[in-house]
């Protein structure tokens, strides 16, 4: 087909409206200019109308969850002792603080009939350390940085059973805490740390742990003095005086000790007693130390080894009364053990008297009547040697 035929078939296309398709011969009808809509949806490959769809979807889902967060409450141990609620949203999950690092918040604490207990701004302590109430310690690092959130806390993750003098707080008293999270730093370099700084950091750690063991609290009296402990052991990478270091040893020294006591509490005989001949290695005469390893020995059975070690602390400090008594005590245990253990040794042996128990006057006299029939027989018996000699001589 030419262009002039293309031409031809114009016209007669157009007045029929219909035209045909070269590969199929299928009709289809053409359309006037003015029945074409100019404004085209845009096309599916461009992507605009997804995307802004997909935002508006995730600011959607983002208000749904943040409405969601301010209207229920958080189960955070699934036990129902420690709950937490948001009052603001936050700046999102990725500003959350981590363990270890510094924080810095506003608290509010309450009764749970609404009286206050107290109100601090600008609280900082580390997160994970022990350095505040458990159920700080657990919920913070649930929170967003900016947000406000309301705390619900049985007394277990609280002030426990004992209550508190300062604050003051009464026994088993459950708390509301309303606490805003301020900042989130990480932790300074402790070897880059000035000596003062650093000392003063240790010391606050093993009060912290004083806390814990003036509650029974003493696993977590443990951790605290490990920190503290961990603190006074790095090595300095600034200048140090040997009064600093001095310094540091003692607090070093006071820690170990501590942490011998709060391991006796649970019964942590091994781990106390290398407290203990840590503490000595320091400070050969720590009446402390001497005293709590004695106890840990005697614990353990080791009686011999234990008296002597509360015989030195006694020996340097002859007034004490408790070192005293507790000697006293113990030489009695160790003799009655030594006396047991005589009387088991007889009785392996065959000894008839100490089985029987018998009063020593009576074993006494008992033994006395073997021997004297024993000397009678001896006598008898020789008189009948002698007797026979002679009349054998006489035949």
């Amino acid at each position: 087909m030419d262009a002039s035929d293309g031409r031809e078939n114009a016209p007669s296309a157009k007045k029929s409206g219909k035209t045909s398709l070269l590969d199929s011969g299928e009709d289809f009808e053409v359309l006037d200019e003015e029945d074409i809509d100019e404004d085209l949806p845009p096309l599916e490959d461009a992507g605009n109308g997804n995307k802004a769809d997909n935002t508006e979807k995730k600011n959607a889902d983002e208000e749904s969850e943040a409405s969601e967060q301010m209207d229920e409450w958080l189960d955070v141990l699934g036990n129902d002792q420690l709950k937490k609620k948001v009052l603001e949203v936050g700046k999102g999950r990725g500003s959350r603080p981590r363990k270890g690092q510094n924080v810095k918040i506003n608290l509010k604490t309450h009764l749970m009939d609404g009286a206050l207990v107290e109100e601090q701004h600008c609280l900082s302590f580390t997160l994970g350390d022990g350095d505040v109430l458990q159920a700080l310690d657990l919920t913070v690092q649930l929170m967003e940085m900016g947000e406000k959130a309301l705390i619900h806390t049985d007394a277990k993750y609280a002030y426990g059973a004992r209550g508190s003098l300062d604050p003051e707080v009464p026994p088993n008293a459950q708390l509301s805490l309303e606490v805003e999270l301020l900042e989130a730093t990480d932790a300074p370099d402790v070897e880059l740390m000035p000596p003062s700084e650093r000392i003063a950091l240790a010391i606050r750690k093993r009060e912290r742990g004083n806390v814990h063991y003036q509650r029974a609290d003493y696993a977590f009296a443990v951790n605290s003095y490990s920190i503290a402990l961990q603190i006074t052991e790095s090595n300095s990478k600034v200048d140090i005086s040997p009064e600093e270091e001095k310094e540091l040893l003692e607090v070093k020294v006071k820690c170990l000790n501590n942490m011998a006591a709060s391991q006796l509490k649970l019964d942590h005989y091994d781990a106390a007693l290398k407290s203990c001949v840590s503490a000595l290695e320091h400070q050969p005469d720590n009446i402390k130390a001497l005293f709590r390893m004695g106890k840990v020995l005697a614990l353990q059975g080791e009686y011999t080894e234990a008296i002597q070690s509360l015989r030195k602390a006694l020996k340097l400090e002859p007034s004490n009364k408790t070192i005293h008594a507790e000697l006293s005590k113990l030489v009695k245990k160790h003799s009655e053990q030594r006396g047991a253990e005589q009387a088991m040794y007889k009785k392996m042996l065959g000894n008839p008297s100490s089985s029987s128990g018998m009063p020593k006057s009576r074993a006494k006299s008992s033994w006395g009547l073997s021997w004297k029939w024993l000397f009678g027989a001896t006598a008898v018996a020789i008189g009948g040697v002698a007797l026979s000699v002679v009349i054998a001589a006489r035949n």
